[in-house]
């Protein structure tokens, strides 16, 4: 997963994703593929997906690269940051291209600073108009670039279909007593 020179995005990238996204047992397949294309066209050191519940301000990690450390189920509340009103309100992804940047907008900057991880991008991922989870990936310092970004929205596009059933899943759960 931390491929020093990654690759341009391909056609055949974006038909390994739609074969993923086909294939039973979601949403591992796709989460795996995802992880591992993300890792030959972006770089990453730790790749995490969240859901996020708008109307608890919450997101929620459903997946991870790095479960020792970022484990699944792991939540934090997003309200009320420059960081939220970017990827949450206005869709837009979110690059920190130093550890300062990191600093700023995350709360668990030393444990990723301790992991020498010093560059984040994070990926809206949109249904409707609407925000309902990121995509995150993090480096080594200055490793993000605006092209990482394109190529970031596109793939993260493959995760609306795992985290609208997640919602649903969710949101049944939540409505037993």
């Amino acid at each position: 997963m931390r491929n020093p020179q990654p690759r341009p995005l391909q056609l055949n990238d974006l038909q390994r994703l739609a074969q993923a996204m086909r294939a039973p047992g979601q949403p591992a397949p796709l989460f795996d593929a995802l992880a591992s294309v993300a890792a030959e066209t972006i770089g990453f050191r730790l790749f995490t997906i969240m859901s996020y519940d708008a109307h608890r301000h919450e997101v929620e990690r459903i997946f991870t690269n790095m479960p020792d450390v970022y484990p699944t189920g792991g939540r934090k509340k997003k309200q009320g940051t420059a960081w939220a009103t970017q990827i949450l309100q206005e869709l837009r992804p979110f690059r920190g291209e130093t550890a300062h940047d990191i600093r700023n907008a995350f709360d668990d900057h030393m444990t990723m600073a301790n992991m020498g991880l010093g560059s984040i991008l994070n990926i809206p991922v949109a249904f409707d108009g609407v925000c309902i989870g990121t995509m995150n990936l993090t480096h080594v310092e200055h490793w993000y670039t605006r092209d990482h970004e394109d190529a970031g929205l596109l793939l993260g596009a493959f995760l609306a279909p795992a985290l609208l059933a997640h919602a649903a899943l969710h949101a049944g759960e939540e409505a037993q007593p």
